[in-house]
C-alpha cells in the first residue's frame, strides 16, 4: 500500500467532528488555525516519519480540506475529469460554460485551485459518482508538470459517448 493510500485510508476514517472541523478550514493555509494543524498533523505527519514519498504537506492538506468538504466515497479509477465529464449537462449553452470553468480550472496553481475542486466535487457528489482520491492527491503532487494538466485535458475530452451522463 502506497503512502497515498494510507493517507487516504486516514481521511476515511474521521469521524464526523474531525471532518467538521477540517470544513471550517476551507480556503485557509496550514498555518492560520492550532486546531486544525493539529489534526493534520497527527494524520500527515507519522505518515511522513515512516515514508518520504508521502504526499507533499501542501497537497495533503488541501486534499484533507476536500475531503471534509465533499466525502465522496473513494474508487479506484474513478478519475476526477472523467467524473466530471459524466456529469456534464446536455443543454448546449450549459455545456459551453461547463467546459470552460473546467478548462480555467487547469491553468490554476495547486495552491489556488481549492475552490474550483469545491465546485468539482459537489458536481460528482450530488449525481452519486465515487472518486479515485489517491489519483488525485498524486496528480495534485505533480501539479505542476505539464503532462498532468493535459492527461486531465485528454480525459475529460476522450469520455465515450455512450457512457450515461448524470
Amino acid at each position: 500500500m502506497s503512502a497515498t493510500d494510507q493517507y487516504i485510508d486516514l481521511l476515511t476514517r474521521l469521524k464526523a467532528g474531525e471532518l467538521g472541523l477540517l470544513r471550517t478550514h476551507a480556503g485557509q493555509g496550514l498555518d492560520e488555525s492550532v486546531d486544525g494543524f493539529d489534526l493534520f498533523a497527527g494524520l500527515w505527519w507519522p505518515l511522513r516519519q515512516k515514508n518520504e514519498r508521502a504526499p507533499r504537506r501542501e497537497v495533503a492538506w488541501l486534499i484533507a480540506k476536500l475531503y471534509a468538504f465533499s466525502p465522496i466515497e473513494h474508487s479506484p479509477a474513478d478519475y476526477l475529469a472523467r467524473q466530471l465529464r459524466r456529469c456534464q449537462p446536455n443543454e448546449e449553452r450549459a455545456r459551453e460554460g461547463y467546459e470552460k470553468r473546467f478548462d480555467r480550472m487547469l491553468v490554476l496553481p495547486v495552491g489556488q485551485i481549492e475552490p474550483a475542486l469545491q465546485w468539482v466535487l459537489g458536481e460528482i457528489a450530488s449525481n452519486g459518482r465515487k472518486l479515485d482520491w489517491v489519483k488525485l492527491t498524486d496528480d495534485l503532487s505533480i501539479w505542476e508538470r505539464e503532462t498532468t494538466r493535459l492527461e486531465w485535458a485528454r480525459q475529460f475530452v476522450e469520455i465515450s459517448e455512450r457512457e450515461p451522463s448524470c
